[in-house]
């Protein structure tokens, strides 16, 4: 039986704070529970920034692993350990000096073998990933928050609003009308997505944004298990949430419908994990993003990446061409490729840039430095003055705990803001370790020769910050690695053009009209 010990950690930049630490204990609990060679034998936590490895918490873990007393250390995510590249390489040299392998929850990271050690390289490598991870740890509180059927964010329904005290959903009674008509038109009348936002139109309703109904609204409203009820959020679902609009055989009637339904399958958005570029490539003629959908066709099923206003409203929203996955794809993997066999040039520019950048920010950041330490001073003062009052009797102890606790959250947030600015100053750009770039290149080389489909999203996610569609054709935007101020680093459209084209042009000016015939067949129907 593995020994296993469980390290936590909530920084000074997350939101839904009261809720992200509980749900990361309670992700590496039913991780261990799922396996029968393991149990949980130390659990350590900590409160503050992964740019710094002098935390309570992490020292602890490391003492109890020098001393032997657990076999593996598992985090729920690589960066609960540390986002900075050389301090991550560090930990994780000694873990494995004293023999104790370290594991991630969600990341599949294994330290025994050549592979993972790479993979856990290329994590720690890009700055970008940080981004990544705010959103993945939101994600994460937010499902501990939908568990006690409180809403979990973003967006409010149609048809609710959220109430301060509860932070449940409560019916809008100027929109709940609406709702319930969606449905009845939907089960009893039989009509489809579009003719029901086409019946609202005629009658003058619109959204809560004041626009006109579209199909792909309504489709979404009624698959909604809101609208019966209940809270949904990942793997979360609690039922009876807050209060029903809709009852539950209507619901129930409403997705059966759905179903059956061929209509909507024809050109529907695909997940995203079916698609490599989705949210990467911007539309040229409106602006929005495209994300992945398909067609079938008479013999096969069509892939594309689609611009998000189109799939909404039709062509009538945006006439921008659909193009083609599965050339676009692989078209970026090889740049990608091609790009790194040949990066050694612009990786001494970029750092170059990112250490003027760092100088630039620098003068700015000790001031607020300065200004931070005068009001925390001056706050520290204000609570002597109310303790004192306090103590002498001229101050009622109601009002003087209220004014206290007030003062040490405002403490708090500056300490906090002050925290993360000394990080920022410490962390001076420096070039990736002897030999990373060489790795890398074989890493891609194997991603995209043998790699899964998870593999190369992973890579493209993590190597490529956008897709450009313009008239010289399609450009893709490549990160630059170790960017430990968590500024991206990536080529630039003011930089020479040959180190913004990592790819030539393998389109029509016009946009995606290949220049074989055969690619030219499979474009047609756009």
């Amino acid at each position: 039986m593995r020994r296993v010990a469980i390290y936590t950690r909530r920084s000074t930049d997350e939101d839904n704070q009261p809720f992200s630490i509980d749900a990361q204990r309670g992700g590496l609990h039913r991780h261990v529970d799922a396996r029968d060679d393991a149990t949980i034998v130390a659990e350590y936590s900590d409160d503050a920034s992964g740019a710094t490895l002098n935390r309570p918490g992490l020292q602890n873990a490391l003492r109890a692993a020098r001393a032997g007393r657990f076999d593996v250390l598992l985090v729920y995510r690589l960066d609960r350990l540390s986002r900075r590249q050389r301090d991550l390489l560090k930990l994780l040299a000694d873990l494995d000096e004293v023999g104790v392998a370290f594991e991630s929850a969600t990341e599949s990271i294994d330290t025994s073998s050549s592979v993972g050690k790479l993979n856990i390289q290329m994590l720690g490598m890009f700055a970008e990933f940080e981004r990544n991870t705010i959103i993945d740890r939101v994600k994460a509180g937010t499902a501990a928050k939908a568990a006690k059927g409180r809403w979990v964010g973003g967006r409010t329904p149609y048809g609710y609003t959220v109430d301060r005290d509860t932070q449940k959903l409560t019916p809008c009674s100027h929109e709940e009308f609406v709702v319930r008509e969606v449905f009845r038109l939907y089960v009893e009348r039989r009509l489809g997505t579009r003719a029901v936002a086409d019946e609202l139109n005629q009658r003058g309703l619109t959204t809560r944004a004041g626009k006109p109904w579209s199909g792909v609204i309504i489709g979404r409203l009624l698959d909604n298990p809101a609208y019966a009820g209940d809270i949904a959020y990942r793997d979360v679902y609690v039922p009876d949430a807050h209060p029903a609009l809709i009852d539950r055989d209507t619901f129930t009637k409403a997705q059966a419908i759905a179903e059956a339904r061929t209509d909507r399958t024809s050109h529907r958005a695909m997940s995203d994990s079916d698609y490599y570029l989705t949210g990467l490539i911007r539309c040229p003629a409106c602006g929005n993003r495209y994300i992945g959908t398909a067609a079938t066709g008479k013999t096969r099923r069509y892939r594309y990446y689609t611009c998000y206003h189109r799939i909404r409203y039709g062509t009538n929203g945006c006439q921008a061409r659909r193009l083609p996955a599965d050339i676009l794809d692989q078209l970026v993997l090889d740049a990608l490729a091609d790009f790194y066999a040949n990066a050694d040039t612009l990786l001494a520019a970029a750092l170059q840039r990112a250490h003027d950048q760092h100088h630039q920010d620098a003068a700015h950041q000790r001031q607020e430095l300065d200004a931070l330490t005068t009001q925390i001073r001056a706050k520290n003062a204000a609570i002597d003055k109310y303790l004192t009052a306090f103590e002498t009797g001229t101050l009622d102890d109601t009002t003087a705990g209220a004014r206290l606790r007030q003062l040490r959250t405002e403490i708090e947030h500056l300490r906090a803001r002050h925290g993360d600015l000394e990080d920022h100053l410490n962390d001076v750009p420096t070039a990736p370790p002897p030999g990373t770039i060489d790795r890398l290149r074989q890493h891609l080389t194997e991603i995209i020769a043998s790699g899964s489909q998870a593999e190369r999203k992973a890579t493209i996610e993590a190597l490529v910050a956008e897709i450009k569609i313009t008239d010289e054709g399609v450009i893709p935007v490549f990160r630059i690695p170790n960017q430990p101020t968590g500024i991206p680093a990536t080529t630039s459209g003011n930089t020479e053009p040959r180190q913004v084209r990592a790819m030539q042009p393998s389109v029509e000016p016009r946009g995606l009209e290949p220049l074989t015939p055969a690619l030219q067949r499979q474009c047609s129907a756009s």
